[in-house]
């Protein structure tokens, strides 16, 4: 089976600089892809441009083979994003940026998705709450629970369990695991958590002033290194960033 995203030589740059300079990758059906590096790194710019919200400098990025360029609305139907870093109009409440969410895409059985995603996440005691009244663990779960309420086929995650207390957050790395298992749902995954990373990841892909620099599971990238863990490994590249 061929992979559900095809990445190419892909490159942006800002002027002068380059943030990511001609990388290639796959991700297949059901993979949950971890994407590491320092700040700079070119994390943040490779996942706008997979989401179609920056326009590539050169290469082709490809999801269920059809090209991002000319198929975005068709692609991004079948997409989603959860970040620790956007945010949700202040003025709804939990359940009606929800509701907002479901319309835009077209969602049929609306209530039961809702009910079912708030029961997931342990939502219910702030589904009535005014978003901007909102602690920063409740704001990751409804920006969580916008993206997995569309039941998406591939899911990009940016630091998904930051501001979250330990015990949600393994409740939420567990429930994610579930939907992969049930669904094959494919996930990019991001977070300066090594744990949680070599915890969630099949592999690993390391980026350095936007290069790939490497790529396996997380033990064969430590062994490529000579550490001892993966956080030793993100130490190292952060200081030669």
């Amino acid at each position: 089976m061929p992979p559900i995203v095809q990445v190419r030589n892909l490159t942006k740059q800002f002027g002068d600089f380059t943030a990511v300079d001609g990388i290639s990758f796959d991700i297949h059906q059901g993979e949950i892809l971890g994407l590491l590096g320092p700040n700079g790194a070119g994390k943040t710019t490779t996942i706008q441009m997979l989401l179609g919200l920056i326009t590539p400098t050169a290469g082709s990025i490809h999801m269920f083979g059809l090209d991002l360029a000319t198929h975005r609305e068709e692609i991004l139907q079948q997409v989603n994003f959860s970040s620790t870093y956007i945010s949700m109009p202040f003025s709804l409440t939990v359940e009606e940026n929800l509701r907002v969410v479901a319309r835009l895409y077209g969602l049929s059985n609306i209530d039961r998705r809702i009910d079912d995603v708030v029961k997931k996440l342990e939502m219910d005691s702030f589904r009535s709450k005014l978003t901007r009244r909102l602690s920063s663990g409740q704001m990751t779960r409804l920006t969580l629970a916008k993206a997995i309420l569309t039941e998406p086929k591939i899911l990009f995650l940016d630091e998904p369990t930051a501001s979250l207390d330990p015990d949600i957050a393994h409740k939420t790395r567990s429930l994610l695991k579930e939907v992969r298992a049930a669904t094959s749902l494919t996930m990019l995954y991001t977070s300066h958590n090594m744990r949680e990373m070599e915890e969630m990841s099949d592999r690993i892909i390391f980026l350095q002033r936007g290069k790939i620099v490497a790529e396996g599971t997380a033990q064969e990238i430590v062994t490529r290194f000579g550490q001892s863990d993966l956080e030793e490994v993100f130490l190292k590249l952060a200081r030669e960033q």
